[in-house]
């Protein structure tokens, strides 16, 4: 697929056919299955003083994911289901499953307002509506976890695999769902629901486990569903829980991995002439914003499509043909078609081609002209290429190297640093992903030399030690702890899509959004920093700044005083004359100039001038 690579970081107005495709080609369809167990309701950790519970974390995540795709990815279709529920209902009649939907929305669809203001109260009546219970019991052959893959995987049906990336994404606590069972029975239940799940797998739908551990036991992996979903040795350590005491830690873990990394496209990375590997590009940073307007008609309400028209200057009728475009060279016109230009352009296709290798220290901070790309190697269509990728990678990190590369997109080719990066982990999960950063470098024709001003000695201002002193103390003073540009959010964009939900929503009050890049006026009040700032000032400033400053301000209050009492004087004076009817009599030249210049004062005009300016100035404000 010929994608624009332009639209890697284009504004979401600029969309055009080809962003149109790449929409249908990263489309995704999600069944979130929600173990609803009793031992979900229990509390999620032992220091948990508030009691919150691991369905109650589920629904808090599964509702801020809603959100979050209702505005960046609203062509995505969700389907949320219960499975180990006293009620039923789906289209199969199969126990212990509850297909939960509002009203005028299909099951598998598109989230709405309704859905999430629905969703997100859904603790309130859940016991009441549909119920808990344990769905596999020693004594029965019913197996819950079996029906909700079943119903699952037919709610996913529709669409191609091809085109649509179809997910089941299971939450629960219950690391052996068959442990009450023995026996064959035991036995055949697992056998079965793990060839469930496999067929599933084989019809292209990937089943995702998001584990959550009890205060008591941490989620063992190895008891049953590292088999349902196809995990060994090693694999089985990436979807362990967090071993944090906070549910804070594990609601982040399981927002993050909710949100599928999405590829935005695959390049062919050339190493030599006959050595080429496949890798994958993802967009990490994009900017963001509140999206394009759309226009409504205003009888039916649906949406307006945009068409342009091309009209001939001489005649005025309707061009049909398809324009050409022309480019001025040596004072002639020379034309071209659309393709015509459209193949100028074309300079090479989309590949990357290995250049060379430069010490990192040559990699300048303003040489990146905007937001990186991520690169990951993949298998799909090269086998090897992870092998050769993670050679390159190894090998890049032990020598502080960087690989200088060409990436020959259509119609803006650029030179590229490849910068590896190694995997940062912690107690709550990857932070950093292992692969490398396509940084996209300037030409020669892009550097500009500013002018440079060189200052003697005598010039240059310098700061004494104790001013060094000071500041070096206030800057420990008011220093971010654990900082992270992910605590930032954009207060523009959060007010926007605030007040766009709260009337989705039908709220009555608008949502407080709070500005977390205002200064924190708490901690700089605190007794230390105030000390460190004036400290520093009087440093620069010296000793008496406070009460100069003071004085200054006291000075300037009172010549406003003063200009405000000799404006209420002019008023007083000039109030006694009607200055409408000496100018329609022509006597204002009778005036005094003192009389003249009181109207002047008392209206805000300016003063200067001789007689006859001054008249002319008043006849003007009288609009005479």
């Amino acid at each position: 697929m010929d994608l624009d690579p332009e639209g890697l970081f284009r504004d979401d107005s600029d969309e055009d056919d080809d962003n149109v495709q790449e929409r249908e080609a990263n489309k995704e369809m999600v069944v979130y299955l929600i173990d609803a167990s009793p031992k979900m309701f229990t509390p999620a950790t032992k220091a948990d003083e508030k009691e919150e519970t691991h369905f109650h974390t589920i629904v808090n995540c599964i509702t801020h994911a809603l959100k979050t795709q209702i505005i960046g990815r609203s062509y995505d279709e969700v389907a949320i289901c219960f499975f180990n529920t006293k009620e039923k209902k789906n289209l199969q009649e199969l126990a212990g499953v509850y297909v939960y939907n509002v009203t005028e929305r299909e099951p598998l669809d598109r989230p709405d307002a309704r859905l999430i203001k629905e969703f997100s109260c859904i603790e309130d009546s859940f016991m009441s509506n549909i119920g808990s219970r344990y769905g596999i019991t020693s004594g029965s052959r019913e197996n819950t976890l079996y029906n909700a893959l079943w119903v699952a995987q037919a709610l996913l049906r529709k669409g191609s695999v091809k085109t649509v990336s179809k997910r089941i994404v299971i939450f629960t606590n219950e690391d052996d769902p068959f442990g009450g069972l023995t026996g064959a029975v035991k036995t055949d239940m697992i056998r079965t629901t793990i060839q469930r799940a496999r067929d599933a797998q084989d019809l292209g739908l990937s089943i995702e486990l998001l584990p959550l551990s009890r205060p008591d036991e941490e989620f063992n992996m190895s008891l049953f569903y590292a088999d349902l979903i196809g995990l060994e040795g090693d694999e089985i350590v990436d979807y362990l829980p967090s071993s944090g005491e906070k549910l804070e830690d594990m609601t982040n873990q399981l927002k993050k991995r909710m949100m599928k990394k999405r590829k935005v496209k695959t390049l062919a990375f050339a190493i030599t002439n006959d050595v080429c590997i496949e890798v994958n590009t993802y967009a990490l940073i994009r900017p963001t914003t509140p999206g394009a307007i759309t226009w409504l008609d205003s009888i039916s309400n649906l949406p307006l499509k945009a068409e342009r028209s091309f009209i001939c200057n001489d005649t005025g009728a309707l061009l049909q043909d398809p324009q050409k475009r022309f480019q001025v060279y040596n004072d002639k016109i020379v034309k071209f078609s659309t393709r015509e230009l459209s193949d100028v352009k074309r300079v090479s296709s989309h590949h990357l081609r290995l250049l060379g290798f430069k010490p990192l220290d040559y990699l300048k901070d303003y040489h990146n002209l905007r937001p990186s790309t991520f690169i990951y190697p993949s298998d799909e269509q090269i086998f090897g290429s992870t092998r050769v990728f993670v050679a390159l990678h190894s090998s890049m990190r032990r020598l502080g190297r960087f690989a200088l590369a060409f990436y020959g997109n259509p119609t803006h080719p650029q030179l590229v640093a490849l910068i590896a990066q190694e995997e940062v982990t912690s107690a709550g999960g990857q932070i950093e992903p292992p692969g490398m950063h396509m940084i996209y470098l300037p030409y020669s024709d892009d550097v500009r030399y500013p002018e440079e001003v060189h200052l003697t000695s005598d010039d240059a201002p310098r700061a004494t030690d104790e001013q060094i002193k000071k500041a070096s103390n206030l800057l420990r003073r008011i220093d971010l702890k654990n900082f992270s540009v992910c605590q930032f959010s954009n207060p523009a964009l959060q007010r926007h899509y605030g007040i766009l939900e709260a009337l989705a929503l039908g709220e009555d009050e608008m949502p407080d959004v709070k500005d977390e890049t205002l200064p924190d006026e708490e901690g700089l009040a605190r007794p230390g920093v105030v000390k460190a700032v004036e400290e520093f000032k009087a440093s620069v400033y010296g000793e008496n700044y406070d009460q100069e400053e003071a004085e200054a301000a006291a000075a300037k209050a009172g010549a406003s005083k003063k200009r405000k009492a000799l404006t209420d004087a002019a008023a007083e004076k000039s109030a006694a004359h009607n200055w409408a009817e000496l100018a329609d009599t022509g006597k204002l030249k009778d005036m005094t100039v003192v009389d003249l210049k009181s109207y002047l004062s008392a209206h805000g005009l300016p003063v200067s001038g001789k007689k006859e300016a001054l008249v002319s100035r008043i006849l003007t404000h009288l609009g005479k």
